[in-house]
């Protein structure tokens, strides 16, 4: 499997632990590298693993006396910043082991890192806001994450939308039956969405202070507003007006300028 005898009994090893490693060879059979999805360690409770990647190792010529090269592939509700924490961690256990088979250590690092960060340090695409303890959220089969709550919003509004637009065809031109997809990646996904519903509202929002305007964004609204009704006058806006518009206290009194 290697010309290095400590690399085919570190290989043969890893094969024996996960039966899920890929070992890579080249056209002469020779080892050159393995490839392992890590999840956390959650007493093989699939549906408590909430992140993964996956570590792809190349054995490079010399090693172990030289370092291998270290790839964290299709990282999923894992960050940047925590990505760089665990590449430097394997660098560093990879130059303080040279010399010596460091494989083994290196699966153990990833594990311990997604074990300990088993929540996904991404914000929520419906919402913008990110995951905290306490918070309900709900991880799709392609690996994306979206508080419950938010997704039971988006598959309502989406059923609805698609309803709407099939309603507008004629029997024989409409398709079939909703289907719920990722809003990320479009894979097809299945949830009960009443039980989502019932999920509670996200804590970052519960605990978001209500938006009030600023001085300067109430100017701007006003100049925008201005800028709207000049170029309605002139037939630059062919839609209905809308009857919404920010006027400042002067204007509201018609003691502003003629626009």
């Amino acid at each position: 499997m290697h010309d290095d005898e400590r690399v085919t009994e570190e290989l043969s090893a890893l094969q024996a632990i996960f039966d899920e490693i890929k070992i890579k060879t080249d056209d002469s059979g020779n080892a050159v590298g393995v490839e392992l999805e890590v999840h956390p360690c959650t007493a093989l409770d699939t549906e408590q693993q909430y992140v993964r990647l996956t570590l792809q190792v190349t054995l490079t010529k010399g090693y172990p006396d030289v370092k291998p090269n270290v790839t964290l592939a299709n990282p999923r509700g894992l960050d940047e910043s925590l990505l760089k924490i665990i590449q430097k961690e394997v660098s560093a256990k990879c130059t303080e082991n040279l010399g010596q088979p460091v494989l083994f250590d290196i699966l153990e690092i990833v594990k311990e890192r997604l074990t300990a960060s088993n929540i996904p340090s991404v914000p929520c695409c419906i919402c913008l806001y990110g995951f905290r303890e306490g918070d309900q959220f709900t991880k799709t089969d392609c690996y994306h994450y979206f508080h419950s709550r938010c997704l039971a919003g988006h598959l309502t509004a989406s059923e609805a939308s698609y309803k709407e637009e099939q309603d507008k065809l004629p029997p024989w031109q409409r398709g079939e039956e909703f289907q719920a997809v990722c809003p990320i990646c479009r894979a097809h996904i299945c949830f009960d969405v009443e039980v989502l519903k019932a999920a509670d509202p996200p804590l970052e929002l519960e605990e978001a202070p209500v938006f009030e305007p600023t001085p300067e964004l109430r100017k701007l609204q006003e100049s925008m507003s201005r800028l709207y009704l000049k170029q309605y006058s002139k037939g630059g806006i062919i839609q209905p007006i809308n009857k919404t518009v920010f006027l400042s206290e002067e204007e509201s009194n018609g003691e502003g300028t003629n626009r």
